[in-house]
């Protein structure tokens, strides 16, 4: 798989949103998953009806391979600007691919209180899942090589953009 084989991160993200927008409850808390999840879930929360206050979390100190990666070069400070217990949530990522990053970031909400509901919405899904961990809201699903990684960059104007790189050259993936 190439970039150019890649879907354009614009249209895929407005279908995620219209995937989500009568299905999210109207006072559901979106947070993104550092980095790529973060700014999808800030854009996010302005292309769906309703309250949707943004959170962000850093799961690199929760992760079960975090003996073997070490810690990313620029750990991010998870900002939960919200009472977690009893919310509505959506976990916002770019990209699910094995379920780690997911089940690390189930691990350190509940460290913030036990929220009635946790949904899932994810820019591409790419399979190859390693834990039994399932979006809710998927923007496209695609089959990549398990040594490529797709990774979402975000422009100085904000626009997004998805490129394809060799597993190994992607902190924190």
């Amino acid at each position: 798989m190439t970039s150019a084989s890649l879907p354009d991160a614009e249209t895929t993200l407005g279908r995620l949103a219209d995937k989500m927008r009568d299905a999210v409850a109207f006072d559901a808390k979106l947070i993104g998953i550092y980095s790529g999840g973060a700014w999808l879930a800030e854009r996010l929360a302005d292309m769906l009806d309703g309250e949707h206050p943004v959170g962000y979390i850093d799961v690199s100190f929760y992760r079960d391979d975090y003996a073997q990666k070490g810690l990313r070069a620029k750990p991010a400070t998870t900002t939960l600007p919200f009472e977690v217990a009893g919310s509505r949530i959506v976990l916002v990522d770019d990209v699910l691919f094995t379920g780690r990053s997911v089940r690390a970031a189930i691990n350190e909400l509940f460290d913030y209180g036990r929220p009635e509901s946790i949904e899932l919405a994810v820019l591409i899904d790419r399979g190859g899942r390693e834990l039994p961990m399932e979006a809710t809201y998927v923007g496209a699903r695609l089959a990549v090589a398990r040594d490529l990684s797709i990774v979402l960059q975000r422009h100085l104007d904000g626009s997004l953009e998805l490129s394809v790189e060799p597993t190994g050259s992607v902190a924190g993936a």
